[in-house]
């Protein structure tokens, strides 16, 4: 199952002994026990989708110059153009959409395996590392795909100018819908949020502990546990050096800062209070020790996608340390 080694606080801490979060989660090769299986199959067919999502987000190009020669120009040459350009785009929105309601069906099968039953959270990390690994991939999706929609006003704008001329022009009973209104409803408020995938992410998780309530302490310790130990791999250098690739570098930083909003948007008094089972001090420390290109979209998405951070109960000391 890779290189799969042990918790020590399990076996070694008491009452009395700090934990210790020198772990090794298999990132580049842990495979699938026959318990994991069954989950780790219908998972992996939506991550695979991911791959062809983030490939279509990064590279959308929009329609702005068509868009604006046909309000400038409002001959139907132009508008037919503009309209030509825009329905492939929109076919593409609307398989992201599509795919963040895939996501929102597999985060609870995903958590039900992670989360409860007779493993703490400690013992999931260690016998469940593939489908850990499979968790860290979503999160990486999340935070990748929102930070490329943010970087993409496009988006929004195409989407605009389509819901408006399939308006004006009735399209709901012609041949050339492919959204309709009700749909075109749903996608609006998800491309209308910074963060879409992220939101869809916190939701799910939300909803899978309020239809879980037995499992709340289990799934916020399960996720700062993990967060923990995320931390951990990266400021440890034996630990370090065990990543034989550069990406998993930063795919760590990437599942370190997710679970950390997952955990705000999860725990009642969030990640930022005292006593929070994260060390979001530790997080933000590490961050801005790493190059701005990849620290300030995750410090980014700690100021603004978290739900807890300006909240009188978070120490000065953090609200300092995340100013922009």
């Amino acid at each position: 199952m890779g290189k799969l080694l042990s918790l020590l606080a399990r076996d070694e801490s008491t009452c009395c002994t700090p934990k210790t979060y020198d772990v090794f989660l298999d990132f580049e090769n842990a495979a699938p026990t026959d318990l994991e299986r069954e989950v780790y199959e219908e998972v992996d067919r939506v991550l695979k989708q991911s791959e062809i999502v983030l490939d279509e987000i990064q590279c959308y190009k929009g329609a702005g110059k068509e868009i604006r020669e046909a309000i400038a120009d409002p001959t139907p040459e132009c508008q037919e153009k503009a309209w030509n350009i825009v329905i492939p785009l929109v076919e593409k929105l609307k398989r992201c959409y599509e795919h963040s309601l895939e996501l929102e069906r597999i985060v609870p099968m995903l958590l039900g395996q992670l989360v409860g039953g007779r493993l703490n959270p400690t013992q999931h990390l260690e016998t469940q590392q593939a489908l850990v690994k499979q968790l860290a991939e979503i999160l990486e999706f999340v935070l990748k795909f929102d930070e490329y929609k943010m970087k993409t006003p496009a988006i929004q704008n195409d989407f605009s100018y389509y819901r408006r001329i399939a308006s004006r022009q009735r399209l709901d009973h012609s041949n050339n819908l492919i959204v309709t209104t009700e749909l075109a409803n749903r996608m609006s408020l998800f491309y209308a949020h910074a963060t879409p995938m992220l939101k869809v992410l916190s939701e799910a998780t939300s909803k899978f502990v309020q239809d879980n309530s037995d499992n709340v302490d289990n799934t916020t310790e399960t996720l700062g546990t993990m967060a923990k130990v995320c931390l951990r791999m990266l400021e440890n250098p034996k630990l370090l050096a065990q990543i034989e690739r550069e990406e998993t570098h930063l795919l760590l930083l990437r599942v370190m800062v997710g679970l950390v909003i997952l955990y705000d948007h999860v725990h009642p008094v969030g990640a930022f209070a005292r006593g929070a089972h994260v060390d979001v001090k530790g997080c933000v420390r590490l961050l801005q020790a790493q190059p701005a290109i990849k620290a300030e979209p995750l410090l980014n998405a700690l100021r603004y996608t978290t739900k807890h951070l300006n909240e009188d109960n978070t120490p000065k000391n953090i609200r300092n340390l995340l100013a922009a």
